[in-house]
């Protein structure tokens, strides 16, 4: 029997492949640690989030009909997660996400989302055919939307009515794919959520902390905004109000995926009707245990 979702997460759902030492790394370093591949993509990683938070989401994305596919698709759905809905391609492979982690971060990654950038707007179908709503009665409940579409998509879903009703929460895939947002800067019922250097690059300017990149994205017209700055702060921007948490300090072993936790904890704590300053220390806290390596 079909779940009934309670939130949409769209965007890419594919493998990550990481690597992982526990050295500081450089370019060119050759180094001993471990190499992981499981589920990954910014929709899939707010999802799995959402789950254990007690959420039912239901994903719309592109995963090929190949071996790689097939295994995703049985992972998410032994998650708990909604995939009836899938578009599954018959000629686009399933993407993968590939990155190298260090003791001092992120050293390099690489994202092949081709064939979500490729399916376009197919993966919206069940929006329109009455899975998941119509142009008569759309999709009323959250969205988790990521920058890993394209801007013609990500155009096109900021004018439809297939979204008229929809609370968009929005996040880029990555700081190269930051300014793909700048399409739903204005949208009404947008909240978008970046880190202090992709705030950075859809304002085009450079700021000392989450605050004032939370203050310059009102001001460069969006409706609500949430900018994290790793370790040191998260804040949350609608109009002039602005409130601002710390993180608990905590050992980093890992990045990749912080700040899709983080989002999807500050979702699931709303739709749970935590007041918005509690909302946003226990996405904190979320993003905090995750980074930390505690969170499987």
């Amino acid at each position: 029997m079909t779940k009934t979702p309670d939130i949409l997460c769209i965007g890419s759902v594919l493998w990550d492949v990481i690597g992982r030492a526990p050295s500081h790394m450089r370019v060119g370093s050759d180094v001993p640690g471990r190499i992981t591949r499981l589920p990954g993509g910014v929709a899939m990683n707010i999802a799995m989030t959402l789950r254990r938070f007690s959420m039912t989401p239901a994903l719309l994305t592109n995963v090929g009909r190949d071996a790689e596919g097939d295994e995703l698709i049985a992972a998410a759905t032994g998650m708990g997660l909604v995939c009836d809905h899938v578009y599954r391609s018959e000629d686009l492979p399933t993407d993968v996400y590939m990155a190298i982690e260090g003791a001092n971060g992120l050293i390099a990654a690489i994202a092949d989302a081709h064939s979500l950038e490729a399916a376009g707007d197919k993966i919206l179908r069940p929006l329109a055919s009455g899975a998941l709503g119509s142009v008569d009665t759309p999709w009323s409940g959250p969205v988790a939307l990521d920058g890993n579409l394209t801007v013609e998509l990500l155009r096109e879903i900021v004018t439809s009515p297939l979204f008229r009703d929809a609370d968009l929460r929005v996040a880029p895939a990555s700081p190269g794919k930051a300014e793909r947002l700048l399409a739903l800067l204005g949208h009404p019922s947008a909240t978008l959520y970046v880190n202090l250097e992709e705030a950075g690059l859809l304002c085009q300017t450079e700021f000392a902390s989450s605050e004032a990149a939370a203050a310059g994205l009102i001001a460069r017209g969006a409706r609500r905004a949430l900018v994290t700055d790793g370790g040191k702060s998260a804040s949350e921007a609608t109009g002039d109000d602005i409130i601002t948490r710390t993180p608990p300090a905590v050992m980093v072993t890992r990045v990749t995926g912080a700040g899709d936790t983080f989002m999807a904890a500050h979702i699931a704590s709303e739709a749970q009707g935590m007041h918005r300053a509690d909302a946003l220390a226990r996405a904190c806290q979320a993003a905090a245990t995750y980074v930390s390596g505690e969170i499987p």
